[in-house]
């Protein structure tokens, strides 16, 4: 069951829009990375794309008092801060590209909200994760 944010998902997950194309695609970086590891692709997909990058909570430079372990316990706290950023940039459709357990997390999100994905790639997707 995917949980409900109270914050604001944009300024929470430093999310960054680029490119002026009609399509969007999302990219989601896996753990220990943040999306910087996007940047060489970045160029070659914003004069067709509009590209919505972000960082998962804990990442990067997103704020620790956003940071709740009850939520991000379970791969459902990372598909929901995905579709909440989604809804808040009032996103349609989009081909997601989800790096290790970021796949997983973007299979979740489409279960969910089928409708919002027209597409999913995964770049080395991990199976299954244990978070203890």
């Amino acid at each position: 069951i995917l949980r409900k944010n109270n914050g604001d998902s944009e300024a929470a997950h430093n999310v960054r829009v680029l490119g002026s194309g009609e399509q969007k695609v999302v990219l989601g970086h896996g753990f220990g990375t943040d999306q910087s590891v996007w940047k060489h692709l970045i160029p070659h997909l914003v004069d067709e794309y509009r590209v919505i990058l972000y960082d998962n909570m804990g990442a990067g430079t997103t704020n620790p008092d956003y940071f709740d372990f009850e939520r991000y316990s379970t791969l459902e706290g990372f598909a929901y801060d995905l579709l909440a950023i989604l809804e808040e940039l009032q996103v349609d459709s989009c081909i997601f590209v989800g790096h290790s357990v970021l796949g997983m997390v973007g299979f979740i999100a489409s279960i969910a909200r089928r409708d919002l994905f027209s597409k999913i790639v995964t770049v080395s997707p991990t199976p299954r994760l244990i978070i203890e």
